[in-house]
């Protein structure tokens, strides 16, 4: 038989810790981010400015070839003009070379070079807020023929951030040659040349 030894349990009480969170510390954690997003805001303003810039070049960029190829396709009577000034929240785009509320890509159908009311739009871009979009010769429209050519001032354009000038390190140039080819130009080579 065996003989089982009693060895009686000792209870020990184990106080079993608290997993929330106080409401003090969760304030002064939500103060510490506060101010450390405060400090860091500034920083990232200029990584904004240039992505915003890189989109909407890249935006036009594409209505620019978008177009080219529709004339092309469709025997000319493509032409790209401006969003007027007032459009949804855009009220910048005072003058003519003004392009800051975005532009359309139309079938110009009478071949005047602007986009009536009647006639079939292809292609919209708004352009984000805080972007000047300034197109540097011409004027509120591009025309493209059959051969894919613009008629009349070849595009050249700035995009810089709101109120801020050329030589803003986030500008970019955006310049379309005779023939067609797009290139992007760094601030320091604003305007286009031909």
């Amino acid at each position: 038989m065996y003989s089982a030894t009693y060895f009686p349990s000792h209870h020990h009480l184990v106080r079993i810790g608290s997993h929330g969170v106080t409401s003090i510390e969760l304030l002064i954690t939500l103060a510490i981010l506060g101010v450390l997003a405060a400090l860091a805001a500034p920083g990232f303003k200029p990584l904004i400015d240039r992505w915003r810039i890189r989109q909407v070049t890249e935006g036009l960029k594409a209505a620019l070839y978008f177009a080219r190829s529709e004339a092309i396709k469709r025997g000319g009577n493509i032409t790209i003009q401006k969003l007027p000034n007032k459009t949804g929240n855009c009220n910048t785009a005072i003058d003519t070379s003004d392009w800051d509320c975005g532009w359309l890509v139309c079938l110009d159908s009478n071949n005047d070079g602007t986009c009536a009311a009647k006639e079939v739009v292809l292609q919209r871009y708004d352009a984000p807020a805080n972007v000047q979009i300034t197109r540097t010769s011409g004027s509120a429209s591009i025309k493209f023929n059959r051969w894919g050519l613009v008629d009349g001032k070849w595009p050249g354009f700035s995009l810089v951030p709101m109120n801020q000038s050329t030589m803003n390190p986030a500008a970019l140039g955006l310049c379309m040659s005779s023939g067609g080819r797009i290139r992007v130009i760094p601030p320091e080579a604003i305007p286009c040349s031909p």
